[in-house]
This record gives C-alpha cells, structure tokens and sequence, in this order.
C-alpha cells in the first residue's frame, strides 16, 4: 500500500511536514514501538531514521517521496552538526 492510500492527502501532508521539522516528536507520537536500533536513531540522528523508515516502507510505491526523505536526512543531519559546531564555537570565544 502506498504512503498516500494509507495516509490521504491532507493528513499525508501534515505527516510529511511533521517529519521534516520536527521528526523526534513526530516519529514518537506516529511511528509506534521502536526496536534498540530505531531508539538510537531517533536520540542520535531522527532525520536519517525517518529516512530509513520510509525506504523500507514505501520504496516501491513511492520511489520520489523516499529520494526526497532521504534528501532531507542528509541536510537535516548535516545542519545541525553544522549549528552545534557553531553554537560550540560561539560559546567558547
């Protein structure tokens, strides 16, 4: 079943938007019981997490959304250790 059947448009939406900015939160309230593995994922890095979520369940219905999770997981993950070095050197000057 693809993402958009099982999800609808408007609710898809809002999912997807919730998993781009906020995906701790998101993935706590919708992703359901997580295994050791994901429960590191969601502390360490929650974009790839949803990245690796949404490959595994949506792949072959929905190639582009997973491409574009993906994107995000690598931009998500790398901005914020690009904000934490520079929050790191901000506070050390």
């Amino acid at each position: 079943m693809g993402y958009w059947d099982l999800h609808g448009q408007v609710w898809g939406i809002i999912l997807l938007l919730g998993f781009a900015i906020f995906p701790r939160i998101t993935t706590f309230f919708a992703a359901g019981p997580f295994g050791c593995l994901a429960w590191l994922g969601w502390v360490f890095a929650p974009h790839l997490l949803v990245a690796i979520c949404a490959t595994y369940m949506y792949w072959h219905t929905n190639p582009i959304l997973c491409v574009i999770a993906w994107f995000f997981a690598i931009a998500g993950t790398g901005g914020e250790g690009a904000a934490a070095k520079k929050g790191h050197k901000h506070l050390t000057k």
